[in-house]
């Protein structure tokens, strides 16, 4: 969005503001579809739970991935539901349970529509075959997240080495593996680990199979997609044509291929708007300090290893300055090394782009401070007519 249009929302809702460009996610949605033709993606709900976001991937031709009963909810009360009988196949159509660990109370209220979820030990094996037995099953296994933002492979996934033993104890406990799922680590810049990933992933195809297992017919290479936060990030091109390579030469047509991306889609879409509210010279560094923090939109440098730079509304003399949340936490910072203008006044405005995955969804109400106000804008496709008194601009 432009810097007019920006400033234009903030001065009708007011600061701290979080708006959601509904026409970004549409353009993200669609990119991921036609550089990756193979693959359905299921966008992760936890980079940006917001329903009207399900609502328009769902609408773009999204399906999803959730880690939470919370966020199951979310997209099953906000997107079309499919007749009874096909409830099955409609379910593993548009959701995945891609959380490995799960609680016991969430695997009784998932049984009951059949799941398709993941794994990657023994112990899951177990619960799952006392709390929800009529689950689908995908075996996650470890792979290389040498360069990833934030690393994952030591938390989830199975040694590849043991992968063929828990896919036949799961077999043998009666469950049908439906195939494999990784995630090479959020924001991988490093492109070799999809690489590495999908040819691990073909290697525990074949060894499964020559021990005599040939159900399995689904690969999830997860997220890790890189959202476009600097000029460093590789084009999302770059990298379809390295997946596309592997996928075509190592899993025939029938082999249905799923991902996760969720800062892919939303982070482009997502804009914050804040106010300055104080200004002030430590130790010779110029301090503005603004109305939304690491407690709310954010989050994402304490949570997410992300920086989000401040722009300024306006032109001025610069220097490196260091900006502050609201908060009396020392916690609360933005930056210790923002260039922006010197002769910012306090109620003027900043923006932070790029904004939209792991932040405003970490929100809390720390120091008694509520999360920044969500706009959306775009709600709607310009081809369809707006139905009065839905939100959206």
């Amino acid at each position: 969005m432009n810097p007019n249009q920006l400033r234009k929302l903030a001065e009708e809702h007011g600061t701290p503001l979080f708006i959601v460009d509904h026409e970004e996610l549409r353009r993200n949605c669609a990119e991921f579809k036609k550089y990756l033709p193979r693959v359905q993606p299921y966008y992760a709900v936890k980079a940006n739970p917001d329903p009207a976001i399900v609502k328009t991937l769902y609408e773009a031709g999204a399906s999803f991935d959730v880690a939470s009963m919370p966020e199951f909810d979310i997209v099953h009360k906000n997107i079309q539901h499919m007749p009874p009988k096909q409830r099955q196949k409609w379910i593993w159509d548009k959701i995945i349970y891609a959380n490995p660990i799960k609680a016991i109370e969430a695997l009784t209220q998932l049984d009951f529509y059949k799941p398709l979820v993941t794994y990657d030990n023994l112990e899951e094996i177990k619960k799952l075959k006392e709390y929800a037995p009529n689950a689908g099953l995908a075996l996650r296994i470890k792979v290389p997240n040498t360069g990833a933002m934030v690393e994952l492979s030591s938390k989830f996934g199975a040694d590849p080495g043991e992968a063929v033993d828990l896919i036949l104890a799961a077999d043998r406990a009666g469950f049908t593996v439906e195939g494999l799922s990784f995630h090479v680590g959020s924001q991988t810049t490093n492109f070799e680990n999809y690489v590495q990933a999908i040819n691990l992933a073909a290697n525990v195809f074949k060894d499964v199979r020559a021990r005599g297992y040939t159900k399995m017919n689904l690969l999830d290479i997860g997220g890790g997609f890189p959202a476009p936060y600097d000029e460093s990030v590789k084009s999302f091109r770059v990298l379809a044509k390295k997946i596309n390579t592997e996928l075509n030469r190592l899993f025939p047509r029938e082999i249905e291929i799923l991902a996760e991306p969720g800062r892919f889609m939303i982070a482009t879409a997502g804009t914050s708007v804040v106010k300055i509210n104080g200004k002030a010279v430590r130790d010779g560094k110029l301090c503005y300090y603004v109305n939304d923090g690491v407690y709310h939109t954010y989050s994402g440098i304490i949570f997410d290893h992300c920086h989000y730079h401040m722009k300024s509304f306006r032109k001025g003399p610069e220097q490196v300055c260091a900006v502050f949340g609201p908060t009396c936490d020392a916690l609360d910072v933005i930056s210790m090394s923002e260039t922006l203008p010197t002769d910012l006044e306090l109620g003027e405005l900043l923006y932070s782009e790029n904004i939209g995955a792991y932040s405003h969804a970490s929100s809390t109400y720390f120091n008694g401070f509520p999360p920044a106000k969500v706009v959306h804008v775009n709600q709607f496709p310009a081809t369809r007519k707006k139905s009065s008194g839905n939100p959206g601009t």
